[in-house]
């Protein structure tokens, strides 16, 4: 409530305002794009789509081969869990526009991008999860065992299952993140998406979605752990061919271009008239933090309204038919692309980049929710849906749902930052203002900035986290 007071009340500092004159006819073509889309008008769609699962495979495969180690020493490294949170707090385009300065539009940017920040998110998860397995079998370990050999024998058995369900979470996560890095320029199937919509052939970005939802409906099927070898596989001829890496100018970017020259002579003076420089950086951090906030409070409303939607308990078949497809279409569209359309109809202002992580993120959040609530069996048979609503099942799944909120409160900040790139006046959109003008060291400041805020809001919510609530809690994982 706390921070729903707090939302209203800055409510009136938010840019909302709509820009354009005709939302309404502009949302009428999408939708008819949407219904009759243009198939026949799609260039070498197999070709995106295949780049698309190629780059999120082995996205996500490195960012496993980087973070089971990390995993392993999470727990006993302060070091360890730093860097791992300063990496999953910069998004994966920025990561892409950061590594696009050396290794150019190639599979070698997108991988880097996707397998950096993932490296750190599975570091964090895999040791809470390896967190959770009973101390028993550790305990009945010879003494003297090693690290190694209690993960080996004790650990890695009973935490399988979860371990392996969290990677293919992760891995449709990957799928979402490939989408969103052709907003950068990489020929994955947001390349085609983007310019279909900013060029107004909505026809044809109808097609392109419905290529993307097909791609993650049918994923259980074109996923399967028998068809990975034959995908990667398959993957490294689609990712080809691989840049060329000059060593001098990799050094030369990481040891001069993106610290500022004053810094580099030890000139403090200098590094003051810098750092003032910087444009609108207070205004760039409010905004990052007001959306944010109204993003968080955002995705709670939408969740308490669409969770009843998809459970058993409420309506009939259809209607929780309905209510999952909603969810399904709301939860599947990456924010960027929900922003990119409101940004469409509604124009440049906080408002298209507010409805889209409120709307993405309380349908993730409501999805799981009803899952949750799904396995509860109501003790007081015979009442209304509202008071089975009320005195029953929101009481039992509201802390899980808090608790959900709170872990994609980190998200829901990243995803703030990187809403800037669509001209939404946050710390993103000077963060690729940077880039496009080569002032790489003001956009390496800026992420650093944009790290310490999602490390700081991280930390935050841990402590706003409902504490009887286990991470092992269905609604929670």
């Amino acid at each position: 409530m706390g921070l729903v007071a707090l939302a209203v009340l800055l409510l009136p500092f938010a840019d909302l305002a709509i820009h354009t004159r005709d939302p309404w006819g502009e949302l009428g073509r999408m939708v008819a794009g949407l219904a009759w889309p243009a198939w026949g008008a799609l260039e070498s769609p197999l070709s995106a789509l295949g780049l698309t699962v190629a780059v999120a495979l082995w996205g996500t495969l490195a960012g496993v081969i980087l973070g089971f180690p990390l995993a392993l020493l999470f727990a006993r490294s302060r070091l360890v869990r730093a860097g791992c949170a300063f990496v999953r707090a910069i998004h994966e385009l920025f990561w892409a526009l950061l590594f696009m300065q050396v290794f150019g539009l190639s599979a070698l940017t997108a991988l880097a991008a996707l397998a950096i920040p993932y490296a750190g998110i599975f570091a964090k998860v895999y040791a809470e999860i390896l967190e959770q397995t009973p101390p028993a079998p550790r305990d009945a370990l010879p003494p003297g065992s090693g690290r190694l050999a209690r993960f080996v024998y004790t650990e890695l058995p009973l935490a399988w299952t979860q371990l392996a369900a969290y990677t293919r979470y992760r891995f449709e996560c990957g799928l979402r993140a490939s989408v969103l890095l052709g907003f950068v320029g990489l020929p994955t199937l947001g390349f085609h998406l983007e310019t279909a919509f900013r060029e107004g052939r909505y026809h044809e970005a109808g097609a392109l979605l419905w290529l993307f939802y097909l791609l993650i409906a049918s994923l259980p099927w074109w996923g399967h752990k028998r068809l990975i070898p034959l995908l990667l596989v398959g993957g490294v001829w689609l990712l080809g061919p691989w840049p060329s890496v000059d060593g001098a100018l990799l050094w030369r970017f990481v040891s001069e271009d993106i610290w500022p020259a004053a810094l580099l002579a030890g000139d403090w003076a200098g590094l003051v008239e810098w750092l003032a420089r910087i444009p609108a950086l207070g205004a760039a951090i409010g905004n990052t933090l007001l959306l944010g906030l109204l993003g968080t409070v955002g995705a709670l409303a939408v969740a308490l309204v669409l969770w009843p939607l998809a459970s058993r308990h409420f309506g009939n078949r259809g209607t929780r038919l309905a209510g999952h497809g909603v969810l399904i279409f709301l939860r599947s569209t990456p924010e960027l692309m929900l922003a990119f359309v409101f940004l469409l109809l509604l124009g440049p202002s906080l408002l298209p980049a507010w409805l889209a992580l409120a709307l993405h993120n309380g349908a993730l959040i409501a999805f799981l929710v009803a899952r949750h609530a799904d396995a509860i069996n109501p003790g007081m048979p015979g009442l209304p849906a509202s008071g089975r609503l009320a005195y029953e099942l929101l009481p039992r799944v509201y802390p899980g749902l808090l608790a959900l909120l709170y872990y994609r409160a980190e998200v829901i900040l990243r995803e703030t930052a990187i809403l800037g790139m669509l001209g939404v006046a946050t710390l993103g959109f000077y963060i690729e203002e940077g880039f496009d003008y080569l002032m790489f060291d003001v956009a390496f400041f800026l992420l650093l900035v944009t790290a310490a805020l999602n490390i700081a809001v991280d930390t935050l919510s841990r402590r706003l986290r409902p504490r009887e609530v286990p991470l092992d809690d269905p609604c929670v994982r």
